[in-house]
Formats: structure tokens, C-alpha cells, sequence
């Protein structure tokens, strides 16, 4: 869970500036299902235009410039502003936008949970609100062919959670 304690090491600092982030992605996955999914990066989703790619890579993230000094103090390199992404000591950290939950994949922002640990705040998805978001982006032909269907598995396993837990 390495990914994981640098994701509460980032929601700390973040939290200092007013972001409570929502942890996304096969990391988020993990820390909901206790699993392995053999997450390659950490997804951090934080406050922007919910009209998300439309709008110019430098202006769609809230506090963006707040963002970047921050990671920049922690030893991060931003080294893709498209995907807001940024590396150290081999790990990638990308931000992606909260608001954008709702169009996408129907995911209601005041249906997230949001989680404490010690004094840290963040938001993690449910088992549902994961398998409306990968049921989304299964449909998104770039992230299909990038990940190799890794995301069919992922949504085989939620659907019978889900089920389950009906």
C-alpha cells in the first residue's frame, strides 16, 4: 500500500489548502477491496470545470497553481500538463477533475463518502459508484486499448459485489 500512504502524505498537503480529493483509479480500488489490481499510479480527483478536456490543460483544475507549488515542495516533477501529471522516484501522480463524476459516469459528488485517517480527509469511492466509473470508461476506445482489459475484470468483479451486496 505504498501508493496508498503517498496518496495520504499528498491529501495532507492538500487539505492544507482547502482540497479534500477523492482517491481514484486501481489504487482507490485497492484500499476499498483490500486486493490487488496492480495499480501503476495514484489518480487524485480535486475540484475543476466540470466540462473537464474542453477547457485549457492549465485552467481546469481549481487552484491548479496551488496544486503545482505544492507537489513541487514534495519533490515532484509535473511532467504532462495535458494529463496533470507528475513523477518522483518513479511514481506518477495524476490529477484528474471531481466534477466531472456526475456527466461521466453519473456519480453524484454528495453521494461520496468521505473518509478520515488521523487528521486527513479524503473521498473514496463506493463499489457502485467504481463500477459506473469503469463502465464509463470502458467505453472510451483510448483507455480500452491502454489498458489491455484490464478494466473488464475489474467491472466483472464490482458487478458481482454489487450483487452481492443487494
Amino acid at each position: 500500500m505504498e501508493k496508498f500512504s503517498e496518496f495520504i502524505k499528498i491529501s495532507k498537503k492538500l487539505n492544507e489548502i482547502g482540497i479534500i480529493p477523492l482517491l481514484m483509479g486501481s489504487t482507490g480500488l485497492e484500499v476499498l477491496t483490500g486486493l490487488s489490481w496492480d495499480a501503476q499510479d495514484v489518480d487524485v480527483h480535486v475540484p475543476g470545470d466540470k466540462r473537464g478536456w474542453e477547457v485549457p490543460s492549465e485552467s481546469s483544475i481549481h487552484n491548479w497553481h496551488d496544486i503545482l507549488r505544492t507537489m513541487n515542495s514534495m519533490g515532484y516533477s509535473l511532467i504532462d500538463l495535458h494529463e496533470h501529471e507528475f513523477t518522483k522516484e518513479g511514481l506518477s501522480v495524476e490529477f484528474g477533475i471531481i466534477d466531472t463524476l456526475p456527466t461521466f459516469a453519473g456519480v453524484q459528488l454528495t453521494d461520496l463518502e468521505m473518509h478520515q485517517m488521523e487528521d486527513v480527509k479524503f473521498y473514496l469511492l463506493n463499489p457502485e459508484q467504481y463500477l459506473r466509473v469503469y463502465e464509463a470508461s470502458a467505453k472510451d476506445s483510448y483507455r480500452a486499448e491502454k489498458n489491455n482489459d484490464k478494466d473488464s475484470k475489474k467491472i466483472d468483479f464490482l458487478k458481482r459485489l454489487t450483487e452481492i451486496d443487494r
